[in-house]
C-alpha cells in the first residue's frame, strides 16, 4: 500500500481488465528474494517508481490471502492458480506525480490515481474487497 504526503493511496487499473476496477500494485517474490526488496522491484517494474522514492512505514504481521471466484479461475493466470497469499507493506511515496511512469518494459496498468483510503473497498474487484478492508483496518493508525 503506497500513500502520498496527503495520505491518499495509489491505485491503478490493469491493462487486461477493461472494467472500472482498480487495485494497488502487487507482484511475486523471486526465488531467494526477501519481501521488502521484492516490493521495491515490483513497484518499479509496474509503476516506474524508483526505490529511492519509497519509504517503508509498516509491515503487516500476517500473510493475507484471497481466492478467485470459480468463474474467474480459467480467465486469470490461465487456470494455473486459484488465488494468492500476499505479504503486505505500507510505504510512503516521496516523489512527485511526474515520477510515476506506467510505460514500463512490460506494462501492466493503463491508468493510475491517488484515492482516499475509504474509497478502496468500492474501487476494487469484489473478490479482493475483504482483503483490502482488512488492510485498511490494520494500517489505520498510520494514515
Amino acid at each position: 500500500m503506497l500513500v502520498n504526503h496527503d495520505g491518499k493511496v495509489f491505485v491503478a487499473a490493469r491493462i487486461d481488465n477493461p472494467e472500472d476496477a482498480w487495485q494497488m500494485p502487487q507482484g511475486g517474490i523471486d526465488d531467494g528474494e526477501e519481501p521488502w526488496p521484492g516490493v521495491l522491484r515490483e513497484l518499479e517494474e509496474e509503476t516506474g517508481i524508483a526505490p529511492r522514492l519509497v519509504e517503508r512505514i509498516a509491515e503487516h504481521p500476517e500473510r493475507l490471502r484471497y481466492d478467485l471466484p470459480d468463474e474467474w479461475r480459467d480467465k486469470l493466470w490461465r487456470g494455473k492458480w486459484k488465488g494468492q497469499v500476499q505479504h503486505w507493506f505500507l510505504a510512503r511515496f516521496l516523489g512527485t506525480d511526474a515520477d510515476v511512469n506506467l510505460a514500463t518494459r512490460h506494462p501492466e496498468f493503463r491508468a493510475w490515481k491517488w484515492v482516499e483510503p475509504s474509497e478502496l473497498p468500492e474501487l476494487i474487484v469484489p473478490f479482493k474487497r475483504d482483503l483490502y478492508c482488512r488492510l485498511l483496518e490494520d494500517f489505520a493508525g498510520y494514515f
